[in-house]
């Protein structure tokens, strides 16, 4: 890892009307809306489904690097973050994020280690530490016997 501080530059232009094109240096250019509860499309990734998308994106990295250095085995991690947007002295922000983890582990594994981990990586997670909004986390462990 680099030593910190670390730098993120991103872009976005847009014109009067259409999507917003956003881009950073290296990457392909990403084309976003407003969500359909602000009237938009729908169809579209939006600054709020790109907040959540983040914070799960960061979950499972968080938790891949934890499992990683702890040699804890697991086969599959599915995240999903539900952000509820509120409006609050005039003002609209999130105000909670309920994460719901789903690990599936080889039926040898350690469900009680495995849970450690997972709120490991939720009290770890960058993105996670940046909101101001409750979170609460759900785990859900799933022993897997391996393919023969």
């Amino acid at each position: 890892m680099k030593p910190f501080p670390h730098h993120y530059t991103v872009s976005a232009s847009a014109e009067p009307e259409g999507d917003v094109a956003v881009a950073s240096a290296g990457l392909e250019p990403m084309h976003t809306a407003p969500p359909v509860e602000f009237d938009g499309p729908g169809d579209r990734w939006s600054p709020e489904t790109l907040l959540c998308g983040a914070l799960a994106d960061c979950f499972v990295l968080t938790f891949r690097a934890i499992a990683r250095a702890s040699k804890l085995p697991w086969l599959s991690l599915e995240v999903e973050v539900l952000g509820t947007l509120e409006r609050e002295d005039r003002n609209s922000r999130f105000t909670r994020f309920d994460v719901e983890a789903r690990l599936r582990i080889p039926v040898e594994g350690d469900p009680e280690a495995a849970e450690r981990a997972l709120h490991k990586a939720e009290a770890g997670c960058l993105i996670s530490n940046s909101l101001t909004g409750a979170r609460h986390l759900v785990v859900a462990i799933e022993k897997i016997a391996a393919a023969a």
